[in-house]
């Protein structure tokens, strides 16, 4: 069983190597969600890309909510945490996007 506590406590002691991996990845991941909706991909392979990245953005947002357990508020905690928001909501919002899209392609080859 994972004991929350040494899990938050393993995550502060490696902020910045956690950092360091957690930043780029989100930020490629978002940006590869956003490239295959972008240039039509098929649906499976959309939500792929949101599934890996919105795995990346909450481990951020755990991460972040660690240092506010313990009282850190810093702005490089605003900030990663404004970081990762901005991914999950990127994510969703390139799934609607595409939803739309395929919804108005279906319905231009209807007529």
């Amino acid at each position: 069983m994972l004991d929350f506590q040494t899990l938050a406590e393993f995550s502060r002691t490696n902020c910045v190597s956690i950092c360091a991996f957690l930043v780029p990845a989100n930020l490629l991941a978002t940006l590869l969600t956003i490239i295959l909706t972008a240039i039509g991909r098929p649906t499976y392979q959309v939500w792929q890309a949101v599934g890996i990245a919105s795995i990346f953005a909450v481990v951020m947002v755990l991460h972040v909510y660690t240092w506010f357990i313990i009282g850190v508020v810093m702005a490089p905690t605003y900030i990663l945490l404004c970081l990762a928001i901005t991914c999950l909501l990127s994510n969703l919002a390139a799934i609607l996007f595409q939803r739309r899209h395929v919804n108005n392609l279906s319905l231009s080859n209807n007529t």
